[in-house]
């Protein structure tokens, strides 16, 4: 059947098949709603008045006619006599659409910032989302001068400190685990370092050399916060400390933190002391 005696297409006047880029205009959504019915099935097209078409399928569903028109000069569906039928691009764009919606909802319950930090031995720019960190809450504090309460190098020496605590495997677990075992121990054997990987264990190994770094005085509330992710409250509730007391030891862990994985440079330069008074000259 040539074109033109398909009254269907006369009285539509839509467009053929054109290449076009990714639809940003208004509409977006009511395309998503058409491509999703396309994808079910080729659908037969019913005239319908004030704009409005029927694309009858697998289920019967009115469109606006603008949007079937967009989605041919975008090249989302495809005309097949009086059929419309989605194109190859089709579940290609639904999936870009559906990703982008979730994005966009996960945006508006984030804080994210952009900082360097040590990743696999080389410092690289990182993304870190605020609100979900643990530190994220101690990090937007403020001081008196409305500066951050916690510097960046402690918030810094957290992260650090979580990441090794994760990667050494050492959260308690309290499911069954359904991984395969590679260690080749036999049954009843008591399990240990042979059983996890390098990677692990060098993690680990930073892991101690930090709590050993910042004492047992503050390495508790490091690693409740840091790696258990507890709020300052429950830590002062727990440990039965003074309001507003945990995150002055927090800040005094993770700047002794800090301080081991970034220890200062000795000062080469010798220098003479004395206790004398004003005009002492030494005797020879």
């Amino acid at each position: 059947m040539r074109e033109s005696a398909n009254p269907m297409s006369k009285n539509l006047n839509l467009p053929h098949k054109t290449s076009g880029g990714d639809p940003a205009a208004a509409g977006r959504k009511a395309l998503i709603v058409l491509m999703r019915h396309l994808l079910q099935g080729a659908c037969a097209v019913e005239n319908m008045e004030e704009g409005q078409i029927c694309l009858t399928g697998v289920t019967r569903r009115h469109h606006p006619e603008e949007t079937l028109a967009q989605a041919l000069s975008l090249g989302l569906a495809e005309r097949q006599g009086d059929r419309i039928a989605a194109s190859a691009t089709a579940t290609s764009f639904i999936r870009r659409a559906m990703a982008e919606r979730e994005e966009a909802f996960l945006t508006q319950h984030r804080e994210v910032e952009t900082a360097t930090m040590e990743v696999e031995g080389s410092r690289q720019p990182v993304r870190i989302n605020l609100a979900e960190s643990p530190l994220g809450a101690v990090a937007r504090l403020k001081d008196r001068d409305g500066g951050p309460f916690m510097p960046p190098m402690a918030v810094e020496a957290g992260e650090r400190l979580l990441s090794d605590f994760t990667r050494g495997q050492m959260q308690p677990r309290i499911t069954a685990s359904w991984e395969p075992r590679l260690s080749s121990r036999a049954k009843g054997s008591a399990g240990g370092k042979v059983d996890i990987t390098d990677s692990a264990l060098a993690a680990r190994t930073r892991f101690s050399d930090a709590m050993e770094a910042m004492g047992p005085e503050l390495s508790g509330v490091a690693i409740d916060v840091c790696c258990f992710g507890k709020g300052l409250e429950l830590v002062e509730r727990e440990r039965q400390w003074p309001a507003r007391s945990a995150k002055l030891m927090l800040r005094t862990a993770l700047l002794a933190l800090a301080r081991h994985y970034d220890p200062p440079r000795p000062d080469v330069r010798r220098r003479s002391h004395h206790w004398g008074a004003d005009g002492f000259r030494p005797v020879l």
